[in-house]
């Protein structure tokens, strides 16, 4: 499979993909006052959140929203790639 970029082409709506995301910096386990880069996350992709559900978030660039699990929650333009998830094991 390859990296998809969200500039050409999006997942459908709801889809849980991989993301990449070069600067999601992340407080190390053991020691919140270090970070580690962890680029690559499991999201899900919400077409159009902004408008359809509420107003757009201040810090957002667009309508759409990248939903993760607990506080793994992303702005759309966090995310520059993606690509579906690969198909689980027989």
């Amino acid at each position: 499979m390859e990296w998809n970029k969200i500039e050409e082409v999006l997942p459908e709506d709801e889809q849980l993909v991989l993301a990449y995301l070069p600067e999601n910096w992340v407080p190390t386990p053991g020691d919140p006052t270090e970070k580690t880069l962890q680029p690559i996350k499991m999201l899900r992709f919400n077409k159009d959140f902004y408008g359809a559900h509420k107003p757009r978030h201040k810090n957002s660039s667009s309508d759409h929203f990248w939903s993760g699990e607990g506080l793994s929650n992303h702005f759309f333009q966090e995310v520059t790639h993606w690509m579906p998830l690969p198909v689980s094991p027989k």
